[in-house]
């Protein structure tokens, strides 16, 4: 893991905070009306968490610095990813909103072979990610929603799969209401299918599963369970390695609320289960920035 990157995300959450901080009182007054027509009720914000809440989009933009670690029979690969993504939240009624996401990436990929001195390095754009989900809330504690992810393969051959995937997909929210609006369960999960690419890629078909668990912990604190759409059976082309189709992982994440509008999170994942291999080791530093 690269920590200059954690440092850089913590200097940066700092700055944000004190930013929010700084403008909080100024901006509250005009900010009650807009946010009661463009937000919806009190009930529908996740005041604090990372935006894990499919149920529950929030304007917001996100950053964030991954590291994947991966063995294989004969070498070993480490994935590091600068992510930023923005999410926007259209309110069409009191009941029904829209969530559109854009994403995009920057990737350093480092590959060790057994018995080789040195190793191969590749860095560049990762593959470029567009997603919208229509919401339903039926109550305070229950609302679904469901949508489709399109990636796109912007990302070069040495990177990236080469292939373009859709994944339609769907997700349940109940709320713990008598513990807390920012305790919930969200079950949700989606289908990735590979298409248009070149027939020598690997064809992917894999439905990909998130039961994510927010708990709300005393004072700015939460603690969130399988945060990643990280449980994967694989349907499609077997990989190197693999002997079955599951990964199941253990996957947790401590966040900490700066602000109303500022949360950060370390996210940890380790395999329980890895008769299909997608990584031996992962770690995630979030930034999360409400407007």
């Amino acid at each position: 893991m690269r920590y200059g990157s954690l440092v850089f995300m913590l200097i940066l959450a700092g700055a944000a905070t004190f930013c929010e901080r700084d403008k909080a009182n100024a901006q509250q007054t005009s900010h009650e009306t807009e946010d009661a027509s463009s937000q919806g009720s009190n009930e529908d914000q996740d005041t604090k968490g990372i935006s894990n809440d499919l149920t529950r989009p929030q304007n917001s933009i996100d950053l964030r610095f991954r590291n994947r670690e991966s063995s294989g029979a004969t070498s070993d690969t480490s994935r590091n990813y600068w992510i930023a993504r923005i999410t926007r939240r259209i309110q069409i009624d009191s009941d029904w909103k829209l969530s559109l996401l854009a994403q995009t990436d920057l990737e350093d990929k480092r590959t060790s072979a057994e018995g080789t001195p040195g190793s191969e390095d590749a860095f560049g754009l990762g593959n470029s990610v567009f997603q919208a989900v229509l919401i339903h809330s039926l109550s305070q504690r229950l609302a679904y929603g469901f949508g489709a992810r399109l990636v796109a393969p912007t990302a070069s051959d040495d990177i990236g799969s080469g292939n373009w995937e859709i994944m339609p997909g769907f997700g349940v929210r109940y709320t713990f209401t008598e513990l807390s609006s920012d305790t919930y369960f969200v079950p949700a999960m989606r289908y990735a299918v590979s298409f248009a690419g070149s027939p020598a890629k690997r064809n992917i078909s894999q439905p990909q599963i998130a039961p994510t668990f927010n708990i709300d912990l005393p004072g700015p604190w939460f603690l969130t369970l399988y945060p990643s759409y990280d449980i994967r059976i694989n349907y499609g082309d077997p990989v190197s390695g693999q002997t079955g189709r599951l990964f199941l992982p253990a996957d947790l994440a401590v966040g900490y609320a700066l602000s109303e509008k500022v949360a950060m999170s370390l996210e940890v994942s380790v395999p329980i289960i890895k008769d299909y291999p997608v990584y031996d080791f992962k770690t995630t530093t979030r930034l999360n920035m409400k407007f």
